[in-house]
């Protein structure tokens, strides 16, 4: 006689799935601002495409494999499998460390989901089209955004990873995992199933986002991580079994395992919250902690650029995730190592009085005045800064410099609480990330191209209202 199970399913993957099937998304705010990150992010992986350490990782397994329905891959001709289609976009995007930030007890980027997002929707509706079925609108992605971003955003809120050294990009495995499953018309059950895989799966170690090991697969491991949560949720939709417990299973779940026996929560309800208060890199390709840094740095660049040699000192006065992160001394290995050097991306807008992609590349590295600004920072913390940063009203990401020189004489002190994509910013903002988007689409495309995507990206309603294909078609060499 069969039996049946009566094990309870952990609380967590019930709310996650839950959310994902039953939610609606009622803030127009969420969904404008999911539109401003749709563009931002894809113009952030077409300036990628400069890259050829970047373009090395891109296209499918197999050279010259092109898939039937397949995912197209924006700014070039690939067209693949959507778990390749995903880790090639989500590889683009997260490249140069210039899209969408969120910060909390966790950190991440939840533009990230983007990849196995768009692949998906891309592939299943080319898939409906050809059996004369309708395809996905971009309103069905941006929904799909904003639900990623609060998964991941949530969990990031009061669980600290990092602390247990285990990269955010897990979360982009769980919250790519549960959309995903959901866009392929999963059941709850089957979300659950996937869900739950994520969590087994664990994740990388952080240990390439830090010294002595800093490189370059902290710029794919969430193109990693989105096109194995599009495995998972395929995986899970041809009926493979989930694991009930695979949080709380005593002595062999993630928690026990992986987690230091602590629960894994979510601090909020989930809705559109980390959507409405997502970070935008608006003016500098840097890790975010820095962002206000080099907003600082930048606004005293005119002031001490003729004054280099009278320099003694730099102090520099941030919040506690800032020196845990990217507080450096000593050699920057290579390009990954540098955009999260807090002193490397100061003393980069204290020389040039802005901060772009080449900054990180070897040719401004050997300039001998960047570590001799360096040498010179004196780096602290702002217990304040650490506060508001924590607080869910604030959420602020302070930084201050001020400079002394030989002769006891100072710049005045430049503090910058909240960045310019700030949420209390974001009217500012706004004409900033329309601006960046332009110029990065202009670099990749031909003028008839570049307009075609300016025209159609420009107007929300118009651009929600677009067939997935007919979005992708745009963007396709």
């Amino acid at each position: 006689m069969l039996k049946t199970d009566t094990r309870q399913t952990d609380q967590l993957l019930e709310e996650i799935a839950d959310y994902v099937l039953e939610k609606e998304i009622t803030s127009e705010e969420a969904m404008t601002t999911a539109a401003h990150v749709l563009i931002d992010t894809l113009g952030c992986g077409i300036l990628a495409l400069r890259y050829p350490e970047c373009t090395k990782m891109l296209g499918p397994v197999v050279p010259g494999t092109v898939v039937p329905n397949g995912s197209k891959v924006p700014g070039t001709s690939y067209v693949l499998d959507p778990v390749r289609g995903a880790f090639n976009i989500g590889t683009m995007i997260r490249w140069l460390d210039y899209n969408d930030t969120w910060l909390a007890a966790e950190w991440g980027h939840p533009s990230d989901n983007l990849g196995g997002i768009l692949a998906t929707a891309d592939y299943l509706s080319r898939k409906n089209i050809s059996e004369g079925k309708a395809p996905l609108t971009i309103k069905d992605v941006l929904t799909a955004m904003v639900k990623a971003h609060e998964i991941q955003g949530v969990l990031a809120l009061d669980n600290s990873f990092n602390r247990v050294g285990l990269d955010h990009v897990l979360l982009v495995k769980v919250a790519s995992t549960a959309v995903v499953a959901g866009m392929l018309g999963g059941t709850r059950d089957e979300i659950i199933n996937a869900v739950s895989h994520a969590w087994i799966d664990n994740s990388a170690l952080r240990t390439y986002r830090h010294a002595p090991n800093t490189g370059s697969r902290k710029s794919w491991a969430a193109g990693d991580a989105t096109s194995r949560a599009v495995f998972l949720a395929m995986t899970a939709l041809k009926g493979e079994m989930g694991y009930k417990t695979a949080m709380t299973a005593p002595g062999w779940g993630f928690q026990d395992v992986l987690f230091n026996k602590k629960e894994v929560t979510l601090a909020r309800e989930l809705d559109a919250y980390v959507m409405e208060n997502i970070l935008f890199k608006v003016s500098y390709p840097a890790e975010f902690h820095a962002q206000t840094a080099a907003e600082c740095a930048v606004t005293l660049h005119e002031s001490i650029i003729d004054r280099l040699d009278e320099i003694d000192r730099i102090e520099l006065t941030t919040h506690e995730s800032a020196i845990r992160i990217i507080d450096k001394k000593g050699p920057l290995y290579n390009p990954a190592d540098r955009d999260h050097c807090l002193q490397y991306i100061t003393a980069i807008g204290l020389l040039k009085g802005d901060i772009v992609a080449d900054d990180y590349e070897d040719e401004m590295a050997n300039d001998p005045r960047v570590d001799r600004l360096r040498d010179a920072m004196v780096v602290s913390e702002n217990e304040q800064y650490t506060k508001d940063y924590l607080d869910p009203n604030k959420r602020s990401i302070a930084n201050a410099v001020q400079i002394f020189f030989k002769d006891g004489s100072s710049t005045d002190k430049v503090e910058v609480e909240y960045p310019l994509g700030h949420r209390f910013r974001r009217e500012e903002a706004v004409p900033a990330i329309q601006e960046k988007f332009a110029a990065n689409i202009a670099i990749h495309y031909a003028a008839k191209q570049e307009k075609a995507i300016l025209d159609t990206t420009s107007d929300y309603k118009k651009l929600e209202q677009l067939s997935v294909p007919a979005f992708t078609d745009l963007f396709s060499l």
